[in-house]
Parts: structure tokens; C-alpha cells; sequence
């Protein structure tokens, strides 16, 4: 909004012009999402403490049985309106990556939503095929609006290769499925502890700014030999997602206030991995995001190994809980395993320009 009224007055006031730039739009979002996280946070904390508490999850140590019963929840609901309404204060509304960007999170939002409601009113979540579902109908309609209205290259670029980029065509929708859906879902398991999943979030959300901005600006994609995806409006998102999370963290840092539940982990999830489709950087997200890629392994590797060998890997899954049983106290697995992302996140960076 403010960006279409500033090309209206930019006559009148030319100091107006600046609004156009996306790094200036981007850092106003950015502040603009902290400012009004760190203005209505407690006010929406006491009223989730009243209406809106949430029951541990079930397999747990039996430390959040304790610590996190009758936890205020769906903190996930501040941070998508804070994040929407930096995100219509300084987008230029005439991109359909923004719109494709708001009905991911929206989309993924309602459902972690739903789920996180049945949780507090019926003390069970909806069925995980009902949830599997509806995820893959919003990923779906995000994927098709995609490739109608901003008709991207099918091709997948690789990490470290340049001229490795094999062309997926009729593959490339549910391609599109897998990575949102699966992301979404990485980072709902990550989401076991006081500030961990919004930790690692804040890494991956500032490098895929970053790479929006490459991918969207013509001679610095160029410079690095990585396509050009015209994603630059996509930092301005970026941006509110980077204040919108560091104003949650100020409530969820152990111990947490509160937490984001189903809403916030499915809907950052899935907007993390649609800026990483967006910039044809898909693959840098098993790279960036390798904390969610572990926690999501380390289930499936449980899983298996209980299926067919008939003992647990772990002590416990996702793996945070494992290094919980093994003495750890919470905070220091969070900052642990946060230093590991930003590691993993300046590699991302660095493969740029390994090519």
C-alpha cells in the first residue's frame, strides 16, 4: 500500500522516491514487523493464556509434560498477521509472487490452525490423512498459480554445477508438492522445543532473502551464473518474516511465553520453501535448512529401525529429544543446534559462487 501511494505523491515529495528501492522496502519491513511484534506481543499472550492453551505433545520426555501442559499457544496466528500486514504496507501488490507468497502461508496457516484448535477443544488433532491432504491441495493450487502466472523455468539447478540443470517438465508440479509439503512438515518437527524451530527459521528466511535478491537482480545473477528468476519483490516478504520471527523469539527464547504450534511451523515451513522454488534454488534448501532435514530423518530412521529390527536409534524422535534424554538441558540443545544452522546457511551462501 504505501509503495502505490508513494509513486502517487513521489511529485509532491521526492524524498518518496527511496520507497521503490526493494532494500529499502525490505529493511522497513523487516522493522516494521518487529516494532508492531514487540508492541502487541504481550497483549496476545494474555490472550492466549486465557483462551488458547495447548496440551504436550505425546511423545515427549515426560520433563514437557510438566513444563509444556497448559503452554499458551498458536503463536503461529501473531506471527502470519504481523508478517501479512508488513507484507501489504510495503509489497508492490502487483507481483503474483507475493499473492502465491500469502496464500502459502495463509493456506498452510488455516490447516495447522485447525489442527492446533481440535488439540485445545478436543484434546486430539485432525487425522493425519485429513491434514496430509489439505496440505496437498494448497500446495497444489500454489504450485499451479506458479507456473501459470509467473511461468518459471521447469529446469533444477544443482549446487556446485553450473551446466547441471536437468529440465523435470511435466515433473516439475509435483516437484513443486514434495518441496513445499515436506518442508512445511520438517519444520513442524523441528518445532519440539523453547526457541529452536523460530531459530533456525530466522538463518534460513535471512539467506533466502538474500538469494531472492540474486536471483531477481539481472547482473548479479549474471555475475554469478545462477537463472534469473525476477524474485527480487520476494525480499520484501523475506523481510517481514525476518522481524516477525525475531519479535516471536523474544517471547519463545527458553523459557518460552509461548509457542507457535501447527500454525506458525506449517505455514513458515511452506513459505520458506516457496522463496527457495521461487529463485530456482530448491536444492540449497537441503543444504540451508539441514536442521530440518536431520530432524526429519532422524524419524524416519526411528520408524524403520522399530519396524523391521524391533529396537528405537534414537532414545527418542525428532532428534532434539534424544539429546534431551542424554542430559542436555533444552537451552543449550536450542543454541547447539541454532550455531549449526547459520553454519549450514553461510555454506548455502558460499555455494553461489562455488560453481
Amino acid at each position: 500500500m504505501l509503495y502505490h501511494l508513494a509513486h502517487y505523491f513521489q511529485e509532491l515529495i521526492p524524498g518518496l522516491n527511496v520507497v521503490h528501492y526493494v532494500s529499502f522496502r525490505a529493511m522497513a519491513a523487516l522493522l516494521t514487523s518487529l516494532i508492531i511484534s514487540f508492541w502487541s506481543g504481550e497483549a496476545f499472550i494474555r490472550f492466549s493464556k486465557t483462551y488458547l492453551r495447548s496440551k504436550a505433545r505425546e511423545f515427549t520426555p515426560h520433563s514437557h509434560k510438566d513444563e509444556k501442559n497448559a503452554m499458551p499457544t498458536m503463536g503461529g496466528i501473531f506471527i502470519v498477521c504481523v508478517v501479512l500486514l508488513s507484507i501489504l504496507l510495503w509489497s508492490n501488490l502487483y507481483q503474483a509472487h507475493v499473492w502465491l507468497f500469502l496464500l502459502c502461508l495463509i493456506g498452510f496457516a488455516c490447516i495447522g490452525g485447525w489442527d492446533d484448535f481440535c488439540k485445545i477443544k478436543y484434546k486430539k488433532g485432525i487425522n493425519s490423512s485429513v491434514k496430509f491432504g489439505l496440505q496437498l491441495v494448497v500446495a497444489l493450487l500454489v504450485g499451479m498459480g506458479f507456473i501459470y502466472f509467473c511461468s518459471p523455468s521447469t529446469a533444477l539447478v544443482f549446487p556446485f554445477f553450473k551446466h547441471l540443470q536437468p529440465e523435470l517438465g511435466i515433473l516439475f508440479l509435483p516437484w513443486i508438492l514434495f518441496v513445499i509439503v515436506g518442508t512445511s512438515n520438517a519444520v513442524n518437527l523441528t518445532d519440539g522445543l523453547d526457541g529452536l524451530a523460530i531459530g533456525s527459521l530466522i538463518t534460513n528466511f535471512a539467506t533466502f532473502s538474500v538469494i531472492c535478491y540474486i536471483a531477481g537482480h539481472a547482473v548479479l545473477s549474471h555475475y554469478l551464473q545462477i537463472p534469473f528468476a525476477g524474485t527480487a519483490e520476494l525480499v520484501i516478504p523475506g523481510g517481514a518474516l525476518l522481524g516477525a520471527s525475531l519479535g516471536f523469539l523474544w517471547y519463545n527464547t527458553y523459557p518460552a511465553q509461548i509457542i507457535m504450534g501447527d500454525v506458525g511451523s506449517l505455514a513458515l515451513g511452506s513459505v520458506l520453501a516457496f522463496m527457495a522454488l521461487a529463485a530456482k534454488q530448491e536444492l540449497l534448501l537441503m543444504i540451508a535448512g539441514g536442521l530440518f532435514m536431520m530432524e526429519t530423518l532422524s524419524v524416519i530412521v526411528q520408524v524403520l529401525s522399530y519396524k523391521y529390527l524391533k529396537r528405537r536409534f534414537f532414545r527418542m524422535a525428532p532428534i532434539h529429544h534424544h539429546f534431551e534424554l542424554l542430559g542436555w538441558q533444552e537451552s543449550k540443545i536450542t543454541i547447539r543446534f541454532c550455531i549449526i544452522s547459520f553454519v549450514l546457511c553461510l555454506f548455502a551462501l558460499m555455494t553461489l559462487k562455488l560453481r
